[in-house]
């Protein structure tokens, strides 16, 4: 955010009285250094404070927004970094970026790529170097599809199905996505600096600096980032990488919980020994009585997604009395999806459903099953199997921090 030293002391005030990014952003652009003020609670600084400011806004960009796309398709979340898409808007494989959900740690950042670098660096590469975008879009390219999911969708579900609440962004269905994405391999970045044989992890930094760590980082091992498949992404679904996404570079690594694909790329340290972070010792981390920690972490990392699915409708659901084809999604890390059920007896009894979209690896899979009900409630659960066997289990244990929930849903439906 573009800001002068004057509204710099009043975001101080502000983070000092609890207040977040999205709040601050609201209050001064509707009523200006005042509003800041009465919102923390200090009114009788108010009056010649905001004089100073205000005067300094005339002449000040106004500060950027939490997001640059139309939040009016999303469930927009208290937490104000958080956009849930609706799965009922979705109808195809690929999903619009207008409907992409979007997580952040600040503000959606407008990068000024001319000026832009990234820093490839560490003890496990032999020649640190720093890269342009146009470094980067003359190198050989990339495109494939692949869902995009957050650690915590589903979260709500801790609360709503087991009645345990996990701390965190209540998620329901609608942290996930599936989009084409175009970029270079990291490999072939890594390589550039002269990446060494004994390289254990990769930490990528992205430039939110209004992020923890003054930077949202993930630590990836190096056989995950020397895939070929492990994308620096700079195109989404035929199109520029829009800034919501990560503009002008993120991370797309395939089948990985949605904080390893860092976006707003800035800097990649190669390390030879394991590197421990915020976000994988005490966030991302699985915490509870199921999950030994594992290194310096509290917990078990989160790393590898799991097999989930779930049905494109809003959560309750009200439908006409009358036929009707039903249709939602399911992915799995592990390979595509082979069998999708469905149940309308709280799981006594399945069924499979009547089509299952041909999947392309790393793509979710659309599914669609045909229902004639009668007035009523109802419950509807799907469950998914992939190739490699692996079904959606009928109990998880807790998390405090609610990630990886991939229980069948218990989908509440009024048919009237």
């Amino acid at each position: 955010m573009n800001r002068s030293p004057q509204i710099a002391r009043l975001w101080g005030l502000a983070r000092q009285h609890g207040m977040d990014r999205r709040r601050f952003l609201r209050a001064l652009t509707a009523g200006g250094a005042a509003a800041v003020l009465a919102a923390c609670g200090e009114p009788s600084v108010a009056d010649s404070a905001a004089a100073t400011v205000d005067a300094d806004r005339e002449a000040t960009p106004e500060p950027t927004p939490a997001w640059f796309k139309d939040t009016s398709p999303f469930i927009v979340h208290d937490d104000g970094k958080s956009l849930e898409a609706r799965l009922e808007n979705m109808q195809g494989l690929i999903t619009p970026v207008r409907y992409f959900f979007v997580r952040n740690n600040s503000v959606s950042l407008d990068v000024d790529v001319e000026s832009w670098r990234l820093s490839i660096e560490g003890d496990a590469v032999t020649n640190p170097i720093q890269l342009t975008y146009d470094d980067i879009r003359q190198m050989p390219s990339r495109t494939l599809v692949s869902y995009l999911e957050c650690a915590g969708n589903h979260r709500a579900m801790f609360d709503l199905v087991k009645g345990q609440k996990a701390k965190g962004t209540q998620w329901r269905t609608g942290g996930v996505g599936n989009g084409e994405w175009t970029g270079v391999p990291l490999r072939d970045v890594l390589r550039l600096a002269g990446v060494t044989d004994d390289a254990a992890n990769v930490l990528l930094i992205g430039l939110d600096t209004e992020s923890p760590e003054e930077g949202f980082r993930r630590v990836v091992s190096a056989e995950k980032a020397l895939h070929v498949d492990t994308l620096l992404a700079y195109g989404m679904n035929g199109e520029t990488l829009p800034r919501d996404h990560g503009f002008p570079l993120r991370a797309l690594i395939p089948g990985w919980v949605g904080s390893t694909n860092v976006k707003w790329l800035g800097r990649i340290v190669v390390s030879k020994s394991p590197i421990w972070t915020r976000n994988n010792t005490t966030s991302y981390v699985l915490i509870g009585d199921a999950y030994p920690p594992e290194g310096e972490a509290s917990g078990k990392v989160t790393t590898t997604q799991v097999i989930k699915s779930a049905l494109a409708l809003p959560w309750p659901a009200e439908l006409a009395a009358e036929a009707r084809r039903i249709h939602g999604f399911a992915h799995s890390p592990y390979g595509p999806i082979e069998r999708v059920e469905w149940s309308v007896d709280s799981g006594r009894t399945w069924k499979p459903v009547e089509a299952l979209t041909p999947q392309v690896r790393y793509s979710w899979a659309r599914f669609e099953f045909g229902w004639d009900p009668r007035p009523g409630d109802y419950t509807i659960m799907t469950r998914a199997t992939d190739s490699a066997g692996n079904t959606q289990p009928e109990e998880i244990p807790f998390n405090e921090k609610g990630y990886l929930f991939n229980q069948p849903l218990p989908h509440p439906v009024r048919v009237t």
